[in-house]
């Protein structure tokens, strides 16, 4: 078991280092590369045979999450008809340690032609790929994790951090935002945290719970189980809300043996009720759910009028929690 700690921690310095030394490399290329890829009118290309063709994919997929559409092309299959993908647009990525894949110096003369700018991310700053290149990032290694210094591992964790350091950099430049980044990924929870509003959940019209001031708690009970809220709104006379009645209001009522057959809601409501606007997001209706340690909501427009009704069940659902 030593021995497996020992290899683990071995291979974890050893990369740790390597990331570090990328610190040093953070240069004017670095900018150059931020700058066309941002200027980019087309989608970011970005190529890379075998395991650096593994991070290229997954860089292309972060830089496309983040504001900087991109897309990953195969430099085998890019011989074979899908450099039709590539345009004079674009901004081509290429990714590769040694900087000599034959698949990828295969279309370099054909990018060139086009006319389309080339990034090259190598650790041979002689290497083909990094002579023809109009922009080179230095992702140069000592060593490689691998014992035998044959398994691209060092190597190809330097070149994620490099294509994280481009997304982030770019996704800073844009003021790219929590907003932006859920309508990048609408099916996933935080694009249901971040996009969806109260107004796509609460319950409008019959749905509401409410009553009057004059409605008496026999009434008001009627309206709570009906409904299944837990709750009731109470209203004014000019229908503006006036304040809140719960079924743990109701067991008060009961503990303090009030008469609830003449007792008329308006006397035991809250009126300080927590509310919210429909245009909030549910999310900020989940927190103010949990901090007041509540299940339910009124939801008010700026008039004070109530428009609907929003129940942590909702949330739920929603998968908004």
């Amino acid at each position: 078991m030593n021995t497996y700690i020992e290899s683990a921690r071995r291979t974890i310095s050893t990369e740790q280092r390597a990331i570090g030394e990328l610190l040093n490399r953070l240069d004017e290329h670095f900018t150059k590369a931020c700058e066309a890829m941002s200027a980019c009118k087309g989608r970011v290309i970005v190529t890379g045979m075998g395991k650096s063709g593994h991070i290229a994919n997954k860089i292309a997929a972060t830089l496309a999450s983040t504001g900087t559409p991109a897309f990953f092309v195969h430099p085998g299959e890019a011989s074979h008809g899908d450099l039709g993908m590539i345009t004079k647009d674009d901004v081509v990525l290429a990714i590769s340690n040694s900087g000599n894949t034959s698949e990828i110096v295969t279309i370099l003369p054909l990018i060139k032609r086009m006319g389309t700018p080339l990034i090259s991310m190598t650790g041979n700053p002689n290497s083909i790929m990094a002579q023809q290149s109009d922009i080179r990032l230095d992702i140069s290694i000592d060593t490689e994790a691998c014992p035998l210094g044959l398994a691209p591992t060092t190597s190809t964790t330097v070149s994620l951090v490099m294509g994280d350091a481009l997304a982030v950099a770019l996704l800073e430049a844009k003021g790219f935002s929590e907003e932006d980044f859920a309508f990048s990924h609408p099916g996933g929870a935080l694009g249901k945290k971040l996009l969806l509003k109260v107004s796509d959940l609460m319950h409008t019209g019959e749905r509401i719970p409410k009553v009057s001031q004059n409605t008496l708690l026999t009434d008001g009970l009627l309206e709570i189980t009906r409904k299944g809220f837990g709750l009731t709104a109470v209203l004014s006379p000019d229908n503006t809300l006036a304040g809140l009645f719960t079924d743990g209001d109701l067991r008060r009522a009961f503990e303090n043996k009030v008469d609830i057959t003449t007792t008329e809601i308006g006397a035991l409501m809250t009126t300080n009720c927590k509310t919210i606007s429909p245009d909030a997001l549910a999310a900020e209706g989940l927190n103010l759910m949990e901090v007041n340690k509540i299940t339910g909501l009124l939801v008010v427009n700026d008039a004070r009028e109530l428009v609907g009704v929003l129940h942590m069940h909702d949330l739920l659902r929603a998968g908004v929690i």
